[in-house]
Order: structure tokens, then sequence, then C-alpha cells
């Protein structure tokens, strides 16, 4: 994924030369938009309001943790939230309700991390109405449905559309797939209920012509050991080690970079975005620092010195407002 982005960030020659697959995925793509919006397809509601939060952008932008915020924000409202997800990376067959003991290399890594830091029900399946209904099938007292991704899952009938951009990022060079990031052209952000740009570190929001955001802030919280999970330090009283950061997410760079402003030394190693970990990819004996979506990977296995370091998330109280009126709408 990090050479793509490094292709998708400029209008280089191997960009140019996609460009007429990128032309056959605009008529594909925008054939469906439209069969939707005049009624040839039809959405389907499933009974709940569904909250989509997602992106029009390949790779890492940041969703995850902005469900994992909220569906334990809505909880604090006092609604009974549940998610949905497609379970990327996973196995699973059909629709299969997550555990917090779940196998990753089932139901996916991000599904499991969801359900272990909100404890709300989660159901992974590639159809979302299919998954929805599975979730309210067993959970009948769920009020509203977090969708994790599917933006582009037209047939889910959804109440508010959150698209997350990474601020570092951005669109790339605004072009679509293969020869750019973005799965749906740049003028969808406008018919979203609200842009979310995750801001890491130094960096700041963009400015999108007719485009309102909000920022959301990602920054290093507490890290803990895979084998003990209830100690917790600040990074900077983790104990003096020869460090190893290894991760396996969309944009590892935005890790790497939390570990430099809190001034940890480390040895960098990057892989593929939901890389299924194995024992042997990392020093049993060594000091290792990793994301939380990859620690759910490596519980079984986990070394005494391997730690997972948080992500504290925070939203401007402009959101927070306008999405506590729009849910009481």
């Amino acid at each position: 994924m990090s050479s793509l982005q490094h292709v998708w960030a400029r209008t280089g020659v191997l960009a140019v030369l996609l460009l007429p697959l990128a032309m056959l995925f605009a008529v594909v793509s925008g054939w469906r938009r439209l069969a939707y919006r005049r009624g040839w397809l039809h959405a389907v509601s499933v009974g709940v309001p569904v909250i989509v939060v997602g992106n029009i952008t390949a790779g890492g932008s940041g969703k995850t943790p902005l469900v994992i915020w909220l569906v334990n924000w809505l909880r604090s409202q006092g609604y009974r939230p549940g998610v949905i997800s497609r379970g990327y990376g996973g196995t699973a067959c059909g629709c299969v309700e997550v555990q917090a003991d779940s196998p990753p290399a089932q139901v996916g890594d991000e599904p499991v991390l969801i359900r272990l830091k909100t404890a709300a029900p989660v159901v992974v399946g590639r159809d979302r109405v299919a998954a929805a209904h599975t979730l309210l099938e067993y959970h009948p007292d769920v009020d509203v449905i977090v969708s994790d991704d599917g933006l582009q899952h037209y047939r889910l009938r959804r109440d508010i559309e959150l698209a997350v951009i990474d601020a570092t990022t951005g669109l790339g060079n605004g072009w679509l797939l293969p020869a750019g990031p973005l799965r749906e052209p740049a003028a969808r952000l406008a018919s979203v209920d609200a842009v979310v740009q995750v801001v890491r570190d130094t960096a700041e929001p963009r400015t999108y012509r007719s485009i309102t955001g909000w920022r959301a802030d990602y920054s290093a919280g507490h890290a803990y050991r895979l084998c003990a999970p209830q100690e917790k330090l600040a990074l900077r009283d983790l104990p003096p080690h020869d460090w190893l950061a290894a991760t396996g997410i969309g944009r590892p760079q935005g890790f790497f970079a939390m570990l430099d402003r809190h001034g940890l030394h480390y040895r960098p190693q990057a892989f593929p975005d939901h890389h299924v970990f194995r024992p042997t990819d990392l020093p049993v004996g060594g000091a290792v620092l990793m994301t939380e979506k990859d620690a759910v990977k490596c519980r079984e296995f986990a070394g005494p010195d391997w730690w997972a370091v948080g992500l504290e998330v925070t939203l401007e109280n402009g959101f927070v407002r306008w999405l506590d009126a729009r849910l009481k709408q």
C-alpha cells in the first residue's frame, strides 16, 4: 500500500499509464451511483438509524478509531449502538458475530478491535444489509447502527454519512483508482453529511472548495503490554530499550511519526496493511511497539516486552454539537 500511495501522491508516468483503467472504473462506479439516485436500484432500510463512517480514498484514513469514538459517545448519550463491518481480511462466510476472542484471521482485525474497545455488538459480512439484519436479530435492543466503512455500499439506506480524510495525504493526485487513490470523484464529498479530517502530529487540515469539514485530532495514548493489558504507561515512561516499531496499517508513517514526537528511539518495520502476524515475524525476546490494530493479531504469541500504543481521538466541539442535534431530528 505504501508504494501505491507514493504513485497516487502525484501525477507521474505510472499514474498516467493507468488512466484508461481509471476511466473504466469511473464509468462502472458512476453508473452504479446513478442507478441508485434514479431509483433503478433501491436502497434497503433496516428499521433503525444507520450512520456510515467511510471514505472516498483507498488505504488507511483513520475510519476505525472514529468508529470506536462514535460508538462510545453514542452509548454515553443513552443510545444502544451496534456495529457492522465487512471484516476485511477475514475468511468468514456469510454474517458472523464478533466476540472479544474471535480470531482476527476469521473476522478481520478492525472488527475485533472495535469489539474490544467498545463492548458493543459487532457483526461482519460482505453484504451490509444482511449484516445489519443479523445484528438486529441477535440484539433487538440496538437502536442505532454504525457501519465501519460502506460509503460505497449504496444498497444499505443510511441516515448520516461521515466521510473521513487523512489531512496528511488528502485526496492524493485526485484521480480515480487505479491511477489515483479515489474510490469516487472528489465531488462526492459535497453530498455527505459531514467530512472529518484526521489530523496527526503537525499536519494541518486541508481546505476543500464548497466543503465544510470538522477536525479530529489523533494522538498517542497510553501503552500497555500485550500480556498484561491492564498495566498502562505513558510513552515517556516506557523503559529504555532498543525498540522495534512494527506495524501493518495503511499509513505506517503516521505511527512512526507519533513515536518520533514522543522522542522514542526505534527501528521501524512496516508490513502490508492487514498483515496476518505470525510468531516468526517479530523477536519474541525483543522489545516491540505496535498499534492496537496489530496487537489483536499477536495476543496469542506475544513476547513479554511487546507493547501496544493506544490512540486518543478528540473531535471538535462543533462536530459533537452538530451530531447531537442531527440525531435528535
